[in-house]
């Protein structure tokens, strides 16, 4: 409504400054027309009548003048140089002397010719120009000159309220009009106004919805591109922030559940310790060893959580310097290799020889350091996982594969949410927390690389890595 109202004023605005200027321009035109018209008849007058006006010739001056008269259709007076009128076609003022300010200039030798228009009021108006219902009156004073120089001055008392009259009607339509155009305009701005402002005041309520912690509404998507993309722009945003309310509520959730379940355990089995003194010491040592590895998960579990906290709050450090990708790929495979030997796991690698790239050493070791002890948990003694490293189209790729139990194909898409487990039973006995690939994924997204996953159930997995070699922004 502030925005209508603004409109409306400036065009109102803009419409009476329109009709004032062009109403003036009008007058202003009409006036000096008038002037000129008026002008050019009370010289040619004047040098008809000053020959015989010098000559004292009564009766001929009479006539001429009553001529002149009819044929300009107004009033004239011959006033001598004392400022007495001597002759009046209307014949009231002879003998009298004016003091009608043109007249005086031209006496004076201010001016040659004057002209004026007065609104002296309806009375005097009607007496000096004989025009009904007059109340604007114009003098027309000329000099008369003869052989001795001025000789006089010719008044012509022209009749204009006919040009004021119609003056002010043209000032009434050009009122008309711009009122007309000005109310058009505030209907079709309160027409245009429910068009424009509507998809603006329903994102308007859809956000104050949103504020008060609905963020499944979403706003209609119409009206012109700008406020269409506008309210896409805005869908995408709010779906956006949905997504992260969800994620957020399901990880506080998982996160719960998480830490209770090892936290419930420890409780049975330190209640069952206290309880039972006679309980033997053999049964007492695997109590205690039972408490000991859920500590151990209750632990890597805090810590997955912390770091990936870190991370999404952009709070982990990115040491970045040039990496040689051939030495991680052995050393972190070497380091590991004890562990496969021991579930008799066959563990090889196969590191093209000078691949480097720019990032944080320590974190590109824990990708690959995950992602091959998350293969050596979900397959089985005596398999066999190998490590690739090539360079494919100037990127950097590594791909861990073995031949475990594989992922179903309905669970790829999910591996790398947080808590997310193919086998929640089978993944506790590992020791996992469901963090892991979460952890990855993270770290390989701060080197602006991509990771993905083919899995068949029972035939085993392959994770692949892919980094451009210019790995993590600086």
């Amino acid at each position: 409504m502030e925005i209508l109202l603004a409109f409306f004023l400036i065009v109102g605005i803009s419409f009476g400054v329109a009709a004032t200027n062009l109403s003036g321009l009008v007058s202003e035109y009409l006036f000096d027309q008038r002037k000129r018209e008026d002008g050019l008849l009370a010289e040619k007058a004047a040098a008809a009548v000053a020959p015989f006006f010098e000559a004292a010739s009564g009766e001929e001056l009479g006539r001429i003048l009553e001529e002149n008269a009819q044929s300009m259709n107004g009033r004239l007076m011959l006033i001598d140089p004392d400022g007495k009128i001597q002759y009046d076609t209307f014949n009231r003022l002879c003998g009298r002397r004016t003091d009608i300010d043109e007249v005086v200039r031209v006496l004076t030798g201010e001016a040659a010719g004057a002209y004026g228009t007065h609104r002296p009021g309806r009375g005097v108006a009607e007496a000096m120009s004989g025009e009904e219902n007059a109340e604007n009156v114009a003098y027309c004073a000329t000099e008369m000159t003869g052989g001795s120089g001025r000789i006089g001055v010719l008044l012509f008392v022209s009749r204009i309220q006919g040009m004021m009259d119609s003056l002010n009607t043209v000032r009434l339509q050009l009122i008309t009009v711009f009122a007309v155009i000005a109310l058009a305009a505030l209907i079709l701005a309160l027409f245009l106004s429910q068009i424009l402002t509507k998809p603006i005041t329903d994102l308007s309520r859809t956000m104050r919805k949103m504020g008060k912690g609905d963020l499944t509404v979403r706003a209609p998507v119409r009206g012109s591109r700008e406020l269409r993309e506008l309210a896409e722009n805005y869908n995408a945003m709010a779906a956006q922030l949905e997504s992260m309310d969800k994620s957020r509520n399901q990880f506080v959730s998982n996160a719960s559940h998480e830490l209770r379940t090892p936290l419930t355990t420890m409780k049975i089995m330190l209640e069952t310790v206290m309880y039972q003194p006679e309980m033997p010491q053999e049964l007492r040592e695997e109590f205690m060893g039972d408490m000991n590895h859920e500590i151990d998960r209750l632990t890597g579990i805090v810590n997955d959580l912390l770091t990936l906290t870190r991370m999404d709050n952009r709070s982990v450090e990115m040491h970045t310097e040039k990496v040689n990708m051939t030495a991680l790929t052995e050393e972190t495979v070497r380091l590991l290799t004890p562990a496969a030997t021991q579930r008799k796991q066959h563990l090889s690698v196969n590191a093209r020889k000078g691949l480097e790239m720019e990032g944080d050493r320590s974190k590109l070791g824990q990708i690959l350091y995950n992602l091959i002890d998350n293969a050596m948990k979900y397959t089985a003694d005596g398999g066999h996982i190998s490590v690739l490293l090539t360079e494919e189209e100037d990127a950097i790729v590594w791909r861990v594969r073995d031949n475990g139990v594989g992922i179903p194909a309905g669970d790829l898409e999910h591996i790398f949410e947080r808590f997310y487990r193919v086998d929640k039973a089978r993944s506790r006995e590992t020791g996992g927390t469901g963090l892991g690939l979460s952890i990855v994924r993270q770290l390989v997204t701060m080197h602006q690389g991509t990771i993905s996953v083919k899995s068949e159930l029972n035939q085993g997995s392959e994770f692949t890595v892919t980094f451009p070699r210019k790995g993590a922004a600086r």
